[in-house]
């Protein structure tokens, strides 16, 4: 028997709230999702969405946002094929450097070549996003964080 893997696209519309409570499950933030959309892809196993991962392009950076897989398919390898799209497009979009914020997973995305960075590390056009204003404007969360930085 032969085990269909979910399908990987890019998100609709439609999925905006599904996405939100993959997001949520994770107590990660759904903001600008619906801003971003178009440069977010999502595991579609049969109709039900069990993954997703953003990114929000800056000039020559991008950043990495809300990559989520189902607790059923951790350790699939579903989430390094999902970040590995992500990263694709935004390489292929232009970005030269891509970075993120995670509090679990830093092993798991410096498997990506991502290394650990200051908030002072992020170029200014990546400041603007909502998520550094938000970190870099909250000295206890800027705490619990961990900045990542990547050449694409």
């Amino acid at each position: 028997m032969t085990i269909v893997p979910p399908l990987l696209r890019l998100a609709r519309p439609e999925d905006v709230d599904a996405v939100t409570r993959l997001m949520a499950s994770e107590s990660l933030p759904a903001v600008e999702v619906d801003e971003w959309l178009s440069s977010f892809w999502v595991l579609d196993d049969a109709g039900t969405l069990v993954g997703c991962a953003g990114i929000e392009r800056y000039g020559d950076a991008a950043l990495l946002r809300s990559v989520v897989v189902a607790e059923a398919l951790r350790g699939s390898g579903e989430g390094v094929r999902m970040t590995e799209r992500a990263l694709t497009f935004a390489r292929d979009d232009g970005a030269r450097r891509c970075y993120l914020f995670t509090m679990t997973a830093p092993q798991f995305f410096s498997r990506f070549g991502f290394e650990r960075c200051r908030l002072d590390d992020f170029e200014p056009a990546v400041r603007r996003s909502w998520q550094w204003q938000a970190i870099s404007g909250n000295e206890a969360l800027a705490e619990q964080v961990i900045p990542m930085r990547a050449d694409l």
